[in-house]
C-alpha cells in the first residue's frame, strides 16, 4: 500500500499536466471527448480502492478552494467526480466541500478502511492542538445526491424534481448538441450569440461543447438557456433535435413557463389605482401577517373607548400561528399531510397579497421547492368561463387547463404517479354560484365533459387532478358552503402586530424621515392604530399621510378619524364595482344601488347601536331590504363569524365595531342632510331650544346626539357622536362625499357655529370621563389640515 502511494506521489508532475484543461464547472458532467482519455485513470483508482466504491481524489498540491455559486445546491448527480473537474477557467465554477477530497498540507490521515481510530498510538496524539482531518477513500453518505433532502433558506425540507434540476437539463442539452457536426455546432453558436443585444461571441465560442453548455447556463440560467437552445435549433431547421429536447424536458418547459408567468404577475404589487412608474416590488414592501389555524372570524375586539367588546369575540393564541410558506407542511390529525387548505379573512386582511408572495417565493425557488408546479385557477376566471356563452356548456378539465395555461397541452404531466403540485383557487366569493355538493356526479377522468360547476366540485373533492394540493381563499360567508369533510385545514389571516405595522410603513418609503413621521403620526389616534392591524388599513395610512406630509406644516395637529373611514368606505365600494361587477376605472359611477346599499346598511347599523349589539343575522338584513351576499361578501364592510361561537347559528358583524359606529352616524347624517329628518329626535327637547323646528338644524341634531351620549354608559354612543360631528365638517360632507351619495350641487351644512356652541356647553357640564371625547368631536368638525 505504501509503495503504491509513493508511486502515485512520484507521478504528480505528470498528473498536473492533465489538470490544466478547464472542464465544466458542473463536476459530474463530462463531454464524450474526455471519456476516452480518462478510462485508464478510472481503472487504476478501482485497483487502489480494493474493488469498493470508487472515489477520485484531487491532487494534494495545491489544494482546491471551493467556489460556491448559484447552482451549488443543485448538484445531485451520483456519477464519480474526476480530479480534472475540480477546476475551471471561469470564476463562477461550482465546487462543494462535499465533493472536494483534497488532503490539506501536514494533516493526519485516518484510513478508515484499514484500521480503527482506537488503534492510533499515544505518540501520534501527543499534540493537543493537532487537528485530525479524515481523508477517507470511502465517500460520506451525503454524496448520495439522488436521495438527499435539501433545505431552502426557510429551512423547509424537500428538493427539486430530478427532471427539473440542473443535471438532467444540462445532460439533455449536451446530448442533443453532440449530434451536431462541427460546422453545425459552429453555426449553432453563431445563431445563439444573436439572441442577446450584447456581444457574447467570444464567451460562447471558447472551449469545447461541455464548456459551451456550462457557460450558457451560467450566463442565462436554466430556463433561458433551454428555451434559447430550442429556438436556435428550430431556426437552423433542426426540427428533430428541437422536438427531442422538448419531449425530454417537457416538465422543465412547463415549470419554467409557470415560473415566468408568476414572476411577471407577482413581482410588482398593484395597490389602488395603478399609475405608471409608481409601482412597488412586492418583496420590497411585503410584511407577512399573522396566520392562525384557529379562526374565530378575524375581528379585532379592541376599541378606543369600550373596555370590553359587545359580543364574546375571540382571538387565536400565539401557538396557533403558522408561516405562509408552511401552509402545506401542516398535518391532519392522523399525521398525514394536508391536501385542501382554506384561508379566510376579513376585508382588507391581505389575501391577494399573500397569494402573490407565496407564488413569488416558489417562482424564485425560495420556498416549497418540492412542489413541481403551482397553477392558479382563480374562481373569478372560472366564473367568467362558465358564463361567457352558456352556463350549461360542458368542458373537460383538460380543456379548462389548456384555456388558462396553453403550454400544458394535456394533463399527462399532472397525472403521473409521483406528481406533486398545487392549485391555487383564490377569490371564492367571486364565483357567485351555489354549488350542489350532494347531487353533483363524481368525475374521475380529466377528459370527461361536464359543466364548470361540476368540475369545481370535483376539484375540491379530489377526484379531478388527484395529485394536486388545493389552496382555496375567500370570505368566510362564501367558503362556509364547502362541506367541512372536504377541507383538511382552515386558516385565517389575523393581520399585523404593532411591530409589523411599523415595519411595513418603514419599508414602503425610501425617505427615512417621511417614514418616521408617518409612524409617529398615525399612532397619535388610537382608533387608527387599531384599524391599521389589517394590511389594507395600513396601506391607507401610508397613502393618505404620505400625500398630506407633502404640504408644509402638516403634522402639527393629530389626524382626524372621520375622513379616514370615508376613504375606506369609498375605496371598498369602488372595489365592489370593479371586482364583482367588472366595472372599469372610468366606469366607477355610483348608481342608486350603491347609495341604497350604504344607506340601508347604515340604518341597520344604527338599529344595532340602539340595541347595544354588534352582531346581526340574515333576518336583520331582510328588515332593511338587503341581500345577504351583497352585505357580507360584496360590500367589503362586513364579515361572518365562526358559527361554533354562537351555537352553530350563522352570525355576522362589521369588520370592526367602529365601522358599525361610523355607518350608523352616516345614516343619521344622510337623513338630516338629504331628507331634513332628525332620526334622533324622540319628541323630548331640552330647554335650550325655543321651538320644535330647531331640532331639524345641525345644532338640534348634535344636541340630540349629545343628550343620548351623556345619558348612556361610557362608549355606547361616544364614537358615534364623534363621527357625526366629523361628517358635518365641510371637508367631509362637501369635499369627500359630494358626488358619491348625493349630487354635486348639494349645498354645505349651515349653522356650524351653533354646533360648536352646543359642544362647548356640553363639555363644561359633562362628567370628567366624557369631556375629552367632546373636545375630540369639536376637533373632528373644525380642523382643516387633512
Amino acid at each position: 500500500m505504501a509503495s503504491e502511494n509513493n508511486q502515485a506521489a512520484g507521478s504528480d508532475v505528470e498528473e498536473e499536466e492533465k489538470y490544466k484543461k478547464p472542464p465544466s464547472s458542473y463536476g459530474s458532467m463530462k463531454s464524450d471527448s474526455d471519456e476516452m482519455g480518462e478510462k485508464e485513470d478510472y481503472e487504476e483508482e478501482e485497483e487502489e480502492g480494493g474493488g469498493g466504491e470508487t472515489v477520485f481524489l484531487a491532487p494534494p498540491d495545491p489544494p482546491v478552494i471551493p467556489v460556491v455559486g448559484l447552482f451549488s445546491d443543485q448538484l445531485h448527480s451520483t456519477q464519480p467526480i474526476l480530479p480534472q473537474m475540480m477546476q475551471s477557467q471561469y470564476t463562477e465554477t461550482l465546487c462543494t466541500e462535499t465533493t472536494e477530497k483534497t488532503k490539506p498540507p501536514d494533516a493526519m490521515v485516518i484510513e478508515t478502511g484499514s484500521s480503527d481510530i482506537e488503534d492510533i498510538t499515544e505518540d501520534e496524539l501527543e499534540d493537543e492542538d493537532e487537528i485530525l482531518v479524515t481523508c477517507s477513500p470511502e465517500p460520506p453518505e451525503p454524496l448520495e445526491m439522488e436521495g438527499l433532502t435539501q433545505a431552502d433558506e426557510n429551512s423547509q425540507p424537500g428538493r427539486l424534481d430530478p427532471e427539473l434540476d440542473l443535471p438532467h437539463i444540462f445532460k439533455t442539452i449536451q446530448n442533443v448538441l453532440t449530434r451536431l457536426s462541427s460546422q453545425e455546432l459552429f453555426k449553432f453558436k453563431m445563431w445563439f450569440n444573436k439572441w442577446e443585444p450584447i456581444n457574447l461571441l467570444q464567451q460562447v465560442m471558447d472551449g469545447d461543447l461541455l464548456d459551451f453548455v456550462d457557460k450558457v447556463i451560467e450566463l442565462y440560467g436554466l430556463d433561458k438557456a433551454l428555451s434559447k437552445t430550442i429556438s436556435t435549433l428550430e431556426s437552423m431547421d433542426k426540427k428533430e433535435e428541437a422536438e427531442e429536447l422538448k419531449k425530454t424536458c417537457q416538465k422543465a418547459i412547463f415549470h419554467f413557463y409557470l415560473k415566468s408567468n408568476l414572476l411577471r404577475k407577482c413581482q410588482v404589487l398593484h395597490e389602488g389605482v395603478a399609475r405608471a412608474g409608481k409601482q412597488k416590488l412586492l418583496n420590497d414592501v411585503y410584511v407577512e401577517p399573522q396566520i392562525s389555524t384557529c379562526g374565530f372570524g378575524g375581528v379585532d375586539p379592541t376599541h378606543e373607548i369600550l373596555a370590553q367588546p359587545l359580543t364574546p369575540l375571540q382571538v387565536p393564541s400565539a401557538d396557533t400561528f403558522v408561516a405562509l410558506n408552511n401552509l402545506f407542511r401542516l398535518q391532519k390529525e392522523d399525521g398525514s399531510p394536508v391536501r385542501t387548505v382554506v384561508t379566510m379573512g376579513v376585508p382588507g386582511s391581505g389575501m391577494s397579497v399573500c397569494v402573490a408572495k407565496f407564488s413569488l417565493d416558489w417562482a424564485q425557488q425560495h420556498a416549497n421547492r418540492d412542489l413541481q408546479y403551482i397553477i392558479k385557477l382563480s374562481f373569478q376566471g372560472l366564473h367568467y368561463l362558465r358564463n361567457r356563452n352558456n352556463p350549461q356548456e360542458e368542458m373537460t378539465m383538460s380543456a379548462v387547463m389548456k384555456y388558462y395555461h396553453g403550454p400544458l397541452k394535456d394533463l399527462k404531466l399532472l397525472e403521473e404517479e409521483n406528481s406533486r403540485f398545487l392549485i391555487i383557487m383564490d377569490s371564492f366569493d367571486c364565483y357567485q354560484e351555489t354549488l350542489d355538493w350532494q347531487n353533483t356526479p363524481v368525475i374521475n377522468d380529466n377528459q370527461t365533459k361536464a359543466p364548470i360547476d361540476a368540475l369545481v366540485v370535483n376539484i375540491i373533492r379530489g377526484t379531478l387532478l388527484r395529485g394536486a394540493c388545493v389552496w382555496i381563499l375567500g370570505r368566510r360567508a362564501a367558503i362556509s358552503q364547502i362541506p367541512s369533510e372536504l377541507i383538511d385545514a382552515v386558516t385565517e389571516l389575523q393581520g399585523f402586530t404593532d411591530e409589523m405595522k411599523d415595519e411595513y410603513l418603514t419599508k414602503r418609503f425610501p425617505d427615512a424621515n417621511l417614514a418616521a413621521n408617518i409612524v409617529r403620526h398615525y399612532k397619535r389616534v388610537p382608533m387608527i392604530r387599531i384599524l391599521a392591524r389589517h394590511p389594507f388599513f395600513c396601506w391607507m395610512v401610508a397613502k393618505l399621510f404620505s400625500g398630506s406630509f407633502q404640504y408644509q406644516g402638516y403634522g402639527a395637529n393629530r389626524p382626524r378619524l372621520t375622513p379616514f373611514l370615508i376613504h375606506y368606505m369609498i375605496i371598498q365600494t369602488n372595489r365592489r364595482l370593479r371586482f364583482y361587477y367588472k366595472k372599469k376605472d372610468n366606469e366607477l359611477r355610483w348608481t342608486d344601488t350603491e347609495k341604497q346599499l350604504l344607506t340601508r346598511l347604515g340604518k341597520m347599523a344604527f338599529k344595532m347601536l340602539e340595541m347595544n349589539t354588534s352582531i346581526f343575522i340574515e333576518e336583520d338584513l331582510k328588515e332593511v331590504d338587503l341581500q345577504l351576499t351583497e352585505v357580507v361578501i360584496f360590500s367589503g364592510l362586513c364579515t361572518e363569524l365562526n358559527p361554533a361561537a354562537f351555537s352553530g347559528r350563522r352570525t355576522f358583524c362589521f369588520s370592526h365595531f367602529t365601522i358599525q359606529e361610523f355607518m350608523a352616524a352616516l345614516y343619521v347624517f344622510l337623513m338630516f342632510y338629504i331628507e331634513s329628518r332628525n332620526v334622533l329626535d324622540t319628541g323630548f327637547l331640552p330647554k335650550f331650544f325655543s321651538s320644535r323646528n330647531n331640532s331639524k338644524s345641525a345644532a338640534g341634531l348634535v344636541q340630540c346626539a349629545v343628550e343620548r351620549t351623556l345619558s348612556s354608559q361610557l362608549g355606547r354612543y361616544d364614537m358615534f357622536l364623534r363621527y357625526l360631528c366629523g361628517l358635518l365638517s365641510p371637508h367631509c360632507h362637501y369635499t369627500l362625499l359630494r358626488g358619491f351619495l348625493y349630487s354635486h350641487n348639494t349645498p354645505k351644512v349651515e349653522g356650524l357655529a351653533e354646533v360648536q356652541q352646543v359642544l362647548d356647553q356640553a363639555a363644561q357640564t359633562a362628567p370628567e370621563d366624557r369631556v375629552m371625547n367632546l373636545y375630540e368631536c369639536l376637533r373632528e368638525m373644525t380642523q382643516e389640515d387633512d
